[in-house]
């Protein structure tokens, strides 16, 4: 998957010592303020900027414009049995989880909504989420 660097390159290295700092819950790590996202990266996030080159992924078919978030491989080793459902579609560049409430959901929350794309997509429902996402982006709420 494709995307602008937002993070030092020793990010993942540092990971270890703020893992008592997330915010988030479940399987992601999340802090409003990460010491290791870049001041140009945060302006990139903030504006959803930094997932355009997620663009190359659709045009190559690795992933669609709607979708379950693309997850990480250590997060899929700790998903529920139940939760391998979201795995049945491409991940997309956006989703209902992001028109939502992106990173101010909960892991339950945004893997509650990804199942319910999965389980009801349809293309009215992918046209909603698309023009819900220029809002969402405008807004900036959530993104970090």
């Amino acid at each position: 998957m494709y995307k602008f660097r937002t993070m030092y390159t020793d990010a993942e290295a540092r990971l270890a010592d703020l893992r008592h700092l997330n915010e988030g819950d479940g399987v992601l790590f999340k802090m409003k303020n990460d010491p290791r996202v870049t001041p140009f990266g945060r302006w990139l996030r903030r504006y959803s900027i930094d997932e355009l080159p997620q663009l190359i992924n659709v045009l190559k078919g690795e992933m669609s414009l709607v979708g379950p978030r693309p997850p990480l491989d250590s997060e899929v080793e700790q998903y529920p049995a139940d939760m391998h459902r979201r795995l049945v579609v491409k991940p997309g560049l956006t989703g209902l989880w992001q028109v939502s409430g992106r990173s101010d959901l909960s892991w339950e929350e945004s893997m509650r909504l990804d199942l319910r794309y999965v389980e009801n997509w349809s293309l009215t429902l992918d046209v909603v989420i698309m023009l819900r996402t220029c809002t969402a982006v405008l807004r900036s709420s959530g993104a970090y």
